[in-house]
């Protein structure tokens, strides 16, 4: 029995019976318990340790049951032959995939952050909680494309405010953006080419490189994507932002929207993608249409997030797909489980349905028009403030801050964070950052405060004045 005598611990904390059990785990795997070796009977060990045969009894339950003891009737309890495993080489020391990220500064302007504090906590939490709490049916799977009723009261909502025309059936819910644009690209023939605009949404085509799409990159102007590029690419789908483009912030003429439409009436199997990102905050005239709302030929896939009207973490996100592509989608997809949660979906159903969203986006958009224009003023009254054009400053979440005084791209961002403050810069939305417009960065400012965007704006005004060179390392 000595090598079952053990100290057990006999303050609180681990059981005796686990510290035997793990106790006689490694005397089998040490070899210090032989193959076939009978252990004590259990009341035998139980007096030698001072337990309970309660104790014994369970720790040796769990050995058997685990395949380290045989539980022989009216013989007792051996120990089981453990196969010899080989002892793996040790892996090699990983290669950082990336380089360190840089020290967290005080203001992170980057684009696509809102401000969590305004956050409907309180309605969010009853609505969930409720939902929790009354249906348990939500613990089963729900439709593939999404549920029915958050469905259908998107469709109200597009309808009334962006002029979208589409059923329920059409309307698909995904876990973002990037995700629904995979399953977009596996709807579409493999040998489809997709234009994508150049600057752009990265994330968009990496989404449709990834799943081994060709991508063509068209220049875009002060009235979007250009049309004549688009004709001599030889794409046959063209992912396009018409309503705020993004990152420069144009807004696609009714001229070339009609254009645009013209060009995937032209030949069959030609599409648009329509990515409504953020349409709900528009500060000055009233809203664009959607350019789905005008395409009566069924070639326009509207896509649309709750990400930035809610928060980055709801990761919901919707396509409202032509007629053409629903069997495709159905015969693919429709074994599948939807990637959005259906709690979150009631959730947001709820949310819509008893008129908080509304009152959130009026809010929310009130809220964020005002830091606009405090950012605004707070950067022409800076040093800098003549020397600096602001553009896309109608809509959206970010400003594009163009600086003529000498200093390059690369310079204002390492000069900003050296005074706390994080920036993106332009030439980072390019797939040729070679064509980026000089010293062009990108200023998010939703999530701080007025006086916030007042500390930011003193911050960037000391930081470009051009007392002595600072380069980015």
């Amino acid at each position: 029995m000595g090598n079952l005598t053990l100290p057990l611990s006999r303050r609180p904390g681990v059981p005796y019976y686990l510290q035997l059990y793990r106790h006689i785990v490694e005397e089998i795997r040490s070899g210090g318990l032989a193959s076939g070796e009978k252990l004590p009977s259990k009341r035998a060990l139980a007096q030698h340790l001072s337990v309970s045969i309660n104790t014994v009894d369970t720790a040796y339950q769990m050995l058997a049951t685990e395949g380290y003891l045989q539980a022989v009737p009216k013989s007792g309890f051996y120990v089981c032959p453990l196969p010899q495993l080989q002892t793996p080489p040790p892996l090699p020391e990983p290669e950082p995939a990336s380089p360190p990220p840089e020290p967290a500064c005080r203001f992170d302007c980057s684009t696509g952050s809102v401000d969590t504090s305004v956050f409907p906590f309180a309605t969010w939490a009853r609505l969930t909680k409720d939902i929790m709490y009354h249906e348990p049916q939500l613990l089963h799977h729900g439709d593939a494309q999404g549920d029915l009723c958050l469905r259908q009261a998107l469709c109200r909502y597009l309808h009334q405010f962006r002029g979208v025309r589409c059923l329920p059936e059409q309307v698909l819910l995904g876990a973002g953006m990037e995700y629904l644009l995979m399953v977009l690209c596996s709807l579409l023939p493999e040998q489809t080419l997709y234009a994508v605009e150049e600057p752009g949404y990265r994330k968009a085509w990496q989404a449709m490189e990834n799943c081994g799409r060709a991508v063509v990159h068209l220049p875009v102007d002060q009235g979007g994507l250009s049309i004549r590029a688009l004709e001599e690419s030889g794409a046959q789908c063209a992912y396009v932002t018409p309503s705020h483009q993004y990152p420069t912030g144009a807004v696609m003429p009714a001229g070339r929207r009609a254009e645009l439409l013209h060009w995937a009436a032209a030949q069959e199997g030609r599409f648009l993608v329509e990515d409504d990102y953020d349409s709900e905050f528009r500060y000055s005239g009233r809203p664009i249409p959607a350019l789905q709302g005008a395409d009566y030929g069924g070639r326009v896939i509207y896509a649309g997030t709750f990400s930035r009207s809610i928060a980055p973490s709801i990761r919901i996100a919707y396509l409202v797909l032509p007629p053409s592509l629903l069997p495709v989608y159905r015969q693919r997809f429709s074994q599948q489980s939807s990637t959005v949660s259906r709690f979150e979906q009631h959730t947001l159903w709820r949310f819509i349905q008893e008129g908080h969203w509304e009152r959130h986006l009026n809010r929310t958009r009130n809220l964020y028009k005002k830091r606009r224009d405090r950012l605004m003023q707070s950067l022409r009254n800076t040093p800098v403030g003549p020397r600096l054009q602001v553009t896309g400053a109608e809509a959206g979440l970010h400003l594009l801050l163009r600086l003529e005084n000498g200093l390059a791209e690369g310079e204002m961002v390492a000069r900003a964070r050296q005074q706390g403050v994080a920036l993106v810069g332009l030439s980072s939305c390019y797939y040729d950052p070679s064509l980026a417009p000089p010293a062009t960065v990108l200023c998010g400012y939703a999530r701080y405060t007025e006086a916030e965007l007042e500390q930011v704006a003193q911050a960037l005004g000391h930081a470009w004045q051009l007392e002595g060179p600072v380069h980015p390392s």
